[in-house]
């Protein structure tokens, strides 16, 4: 896939792996219009980068993704590139997540990812070559608890991806799911309490900011690698080593090798014990 004078949309563009992979992108010779619901930091990354356009949009909200869809079809001949990256998370046990932080992450993580398929597709059908990108995470390939909701979005990330890719099979677009590891975003510094949960989950939110602030790979190197993947055609891109880690040991041990991979992560982060411990063998 060519990346140079192609249109490039990215959305989360704002900050961490988008506004990245945004700067690389126009390295590359791309022309880029951003998406984000944060105005300030979409114009300073715009501004940085000299994008082709930018746009406030609220990915979870389809009629604005279908708005920005047509206007970048009409201004600017339609979209060759599209990059699903906005995201979300709330911390919290299962049973504190309310419907408002469901409809919160699922609306952004997942929806956001359906919505920006829906309305770009028709446009990069009609281009000579196109390629979708889709950000799930190490986590939709893994079940962390104190995660639920980000881990059932990006499961499901993995999954509509996947069988897209299958029906994209042999035409001028072509899909790649990518599955970061620990990444220095903005993410955590955005994280929210489940609803339920109360006070006790800020010490655990500190923690994992702090490990992500100073133990997690630079989204420039991210940003990389993704771009690196859409020239190669790859369709499935693990980033990170722990990512690679913990995607082998659940396809030799399913199971078990997602109970290590918790507990790998949990004492990484310095959770060992706040959310899980690795349970004896059933």
């Amino acid at each position: 896939m060519e990346l140079q004078g192609r249109v490039a949309v990215v959305t989360g563009a704002a900050s961490g792996i988008g506004a990245a992979l945004a700067a690389a992108l126009v390295k590359r010779g791309a022309r880029v219009v951003l998406a984000d619901v944060d105005s300030d930091g979409l114009a300073r990354v715009g501004a940085e980068v000299g994008a082709l356009a930018t746009h406030r949009v609220d990915v979870s909200d389809p009629a604005a993704v279908t708005a920005l869809a047509a206007d970048v079809r009409e201004r600017h001949g339609g979209a060759h590139l599209l990059f699903n990256n906005a995201g979300v998370t709330v911390v919290g046990t299962f049973e504190e997540h309310s419907p408002a932080d469901w409809a919160r992450v699922m609306g952004v993580n997942f929806n956001g990812v359906l919505f920006g398929c829906q309305a770009f597709l028709p446009q990069l059908r009609a281009q000579d070559r196109a390629w979708i990108v889709n950000i799930s995470s190490l986590f939709g390939l893994v079940g962390v608890p104190g995660q639920t909701a980000y881990c059932a979005s990006k499961y499901a990330v993995r999954g509509l991806s996947e069988a897209l890719w299958e029906e994209l099979r042999g035409g001028p677009v072509g899909l790649t799911v990518v599955h970061p590891g620990g990444v220095r975003t903005g993410i955590m510094e955005n994280a929210r309490a489940a609803s339920e949960g109360g006070d006790h989950h800020a010490a655990s939110i500190e923690r994992v900011r702090g490990f992500f602030q100073t133990k997690t790979v630079k989204p420039a190197r991210v940003a990389d690698v993704i771009l690196a993947a859409v020239v190669a055609e790859k369709h499935r891109v693990l980033v990170c080593p722990e990512t690679v880690l913990f995607d082998g040991l659940r396809r030799l041990a399913p199971g078990l090798g997602n109970r290590l991979a918790v507990w790998g992560l949990s004492r990484a982060m310095g959770l060992d014990g706040m959310y899980a411990r690795l349970p004896a063998k059933e």
